[in-house]
């Protein structure tokens, strides 16, 4: 008979076929996914900083990585530092244009009727008082809100000096206040305000406690004056206007100590780090 039986036709080839099969499957399937499998670890590794035999090498991470976290922290960092320069037209700086503001319109109220009627010494006092609680405020505001900017380092004393001497002259001009205190004061103010451009490339002065006692006490002792005051309160805003010349002449004598302070430090840093690029 010339028919042979399928199973006995393929029998040989499938039984040489099944182990050969199998082997090609096997290795088919197996061996792409284990490679695959080894490079993508390997570039896993590469780019945690894990390097085969050594461990983890710090520096070792891919620099795409540490540019991804850096750039929005600079950019973060920029975009604050815009909107701070930018907010011009804060809370801040618009208190210290009111007080700029308040200074014309404190010398007419003072000097209205001859500058000795009371009721316009009282409003006078208003403008100087609302003046002198928006330096207390402005400041402040300031530093806790990060609202600090070029015009408020310039205004805010010139908006300080302004109010108060305009309220000393027109006192001592209406014989209310010796022309010898107005001088020490202002003398002092402008003073240590020149003082401090001058060593500010050495560093900054502080605020001292007593510096702030000083503002405080020639508030007091310049409202007293201002308004038309008798009997012992008359006799008390001597005292206070005393011990306000006797802060404002000891600080000025301390910032002026701290500035030559400051500035031998100063020098001597300079001269210390001009050795050390010498060298």
């Amino acid at each position: 008979m010339t028919g042979v039986p399928a199973s006995a036709a393929g029998g040989p080839s499938a039984a040489k076929g099944g182990p050969a099969g199998g082997v090609s499957g096997a290795a088919s399937g197996a061996a792409p996914s284990t490679a695959s499998d080894a490079v993508s670890g390997t570039a896993a590794e590469a780019r945690a900083g894990v390097i085969p035999g050594l461990g983890v090498v710090p520096g070792a991470a891919s620099d795409g990585g540490a540019d991804s976290g850096a750039r929005p922290a600079r950019g973060k960092k920029i975009a604050a530092a815009a909107v701070n320069q930018a907010s011009v037209w804060n809370i801040a700086n618009l208190l210290t244009m009111l007080r700029l503001v308040l200074v014309p319109g404190f010398v007419a109220l003072m000097l209205a009727e001859g500058g000795y009627d009371p009721a316009w010494r009282s409003f006078a006092w208003a403008a100087f008082a609302v003046a002198m609680i928006t330096d207390l405020f402005d400041g402040h505001l300031a530093r806790t809100y990060n609202l600090v900017t070029d015009f408020g380092k310039i205004a805010d004393p010139i908006a300080d000096k302004a109010i108060m001497g305009a309220a000393l002259i027109c006192l001592s001009g209406l014989g209310d206040l010796p022309w010898w205190v107005t001088i020490v004061i202002l003398g002092r103010e402008l003073g240590i305000t020149l003082l401090r451009f001058i060593v500010i490339r050495y560093g900054v002065i502080p605020a001292s406690r007593g510096g702030k006692l000083k503002t405080l006490s020639q508030g007091i002792a310049v409202g007293m004056y201002i308004l038309a005051l008798t009997g012992w309160l008359a006799t008390a805003r001597f005292w206070v206007m005393a011990v306000a010349v006797v802060l404002t002449v000891a600080t000025g004598v301390d910032y002026v100590r701290q500035a030559i302070v400051l500035r031998r430090q100063g020098i001597a840093e300079r001269e210390a780090a001009l050795e050390e690029t010498e060298a």
